[in-house]
């Protein structure tokens, strides 16, 4: 029986104290680094490269073009991509929603739907920008088939290669899991996909700059990435496009042309710049990240391990280590972070919506129910996440869950 939250409701007139609390939330989004803020700086007043990047007919536009195609070759230099075939886009949503919508639609012109390749697989652990555009899809006609994973949160190659049929157009699945830190085999499903006469489509939305991506050795056609997972600003990210002039992708709107006719708008000169500059830092840091994050997910861990009734959401090996979705039994994901919110930033696995909870879809897609998915909360740790921090933490959750068992039992 899990406690009653209305017990556990703050004082309005708590002050909260934002600098207090510890940020434990970085898979949501990561603090930019400083030096991708200082670069975007330099992009945003009179002294600096301001100016339209489109505007040729001047040296300041030259010089903010230039910008952008220097930044363009650098993440291109890093995913080990031709720089033409980045697309930039507002962010990972927008760069999933071009890909699949503009796969999809550019197989199918308005008025001939339901001939030919219209079907899609994806998983039923998919962010939301993925499932909603399938969804989106199947209004118009296309069939979907959603891969249910293991309890562990793996997708097999032989379940993606038991889905396929003639009619299928395209593959799409994440690379890692934003709610439990699962990394998905995308080498392997990528490899057994390339002869098959159909697209193949990754959300690196959690893994860019925190596992290394060759586009020359894994054959994906089109990739996706935020810039704000990564310590850059948020409002930009690309896509990846293998031989973009091979393959016929529609634009989600019409304009004024940029990025290749695919995403036109004015680009965001100081956006690209801290993103390319946050990901060259992410993929120089990427070893010492990763062994940080390690470090640090272990010390928690083992503090978690002291209390009874812990479990663990999620393929343990391979997984992200800055990513822990953990239940306590007895003790709901609403009643926890309430309690914790002048301590700790962290997430739930579930979302209150209009007074009612919503259990996480990727939990339940894995086959957790019960008060272990409701319970479910999302840790998540970065590069400048202290020790310190995490022995508090440690300390602030299970004070927490020790408290709110004993209230359960009042």
């Amino acid at each position: 029986m899990l406690p009653n939250t209305n017990l556990l409701k703050p004082d309005p007139l708590i002050n909260l104290v934002l600098n207090t609390q510890i940020y434990l939330d970085y898979a949501a989004t990561t603090p930019m680094a400083p030096e991708a803020a200082a670069a975007m700086g330099k992009c945003l007043t009179l002294e600096g490269d301001f100016a339209n990047p489109a505007s040729l007919q001047h040296g300041f536009g030259e010089r903010a073009h230039a910008l952008i195609e220097e930044a363009r070759s650098d993440i291109a230099h890093i995913l080990k991509c031709k720089a033409s075939d980045l697309v930039f886009t507002s962010g990972a949503t927008e760069a999933n929603n071009l890909a699949i919508k503009g796969i999809a639609l550019g197989e199918f012109p308005r008025g001939s739907m339901g001939t030919g390749h219209n079907h899609i697989i994806t998983s039923a652990t998919e962010h939301k920008a993925v499932l909603d555009t399938c969804k989106y899809l199947e209004g118009l006609g296309f069939t979907v088939t959603y891969l249910r994973p293991d309890h562990q949160g793996i997708i097999s190659v032989d379940a993606v290669l038991a889905a396929l049929t003639d009619q299928t157009l395209l593959v799409s699945l994440m690379h890692v899991n934003n709610e439990t830190g699962v990394i998905q085999a995308i080498d392997a499903i990528a490899h057994a996909l390339k002869e098959k006469n159909l697209f193949f489509h990754v959300d690196a939305a959690q893994s860019a700059g925190k596992i290394s991506i060759d586009l020359t050795q894994t054959p994906i056609d089109l990739l996706s990435i935020s810039a704000h997972k990564l310590y850059g600003p948020k409002g930009i990210g690309c896509l990846y496009v293998r031989n973009r002039k091979q393959i016929r992708l529609t634009p989600l709107m019409q304009g004024g042309g940029q990025e290749y006719g695919l995403r036109p708008g004015t680009l965001p000169t100081h956006q690209i710049v801290g993103m390319a500059t946050a990901l060259k830092m992410a993929h120089d840091l990427m070893s010492s990240d990763y062994q940080h994050s390690q470090h640090l997910a272990q010390l928690l861990t083992t503090q978690f391990m002291q209390l009874d009734g812990v479990q663990f959401n999620g393929d343990q090996v391979n997984k992200l280590p800055s990513i822990i979705n953990v239940s306590f039994a007895d003790v709901g994901a609403d009643s926890l972070l309430i309690a914790l919110r002048n301590q700790l930033a962290i997430a739930s696995g579930s979302a209150c919506n209009t007074g009612t909870i919503e259990a996480s879809h990727v939990l339940r897609g894995m086959g957790i129910e019960g008060d272990r998915l409701y319970g479910a909360v999302r840790i998540s740790l970065g590069r400048y996440t202290t020790e310190a921090d995490i022995q508090q933490a440690g300390r602030h959750v299970c004070a927490a869950v020790t408290h709110l068992r004993q209230l359960a039992l009042e």
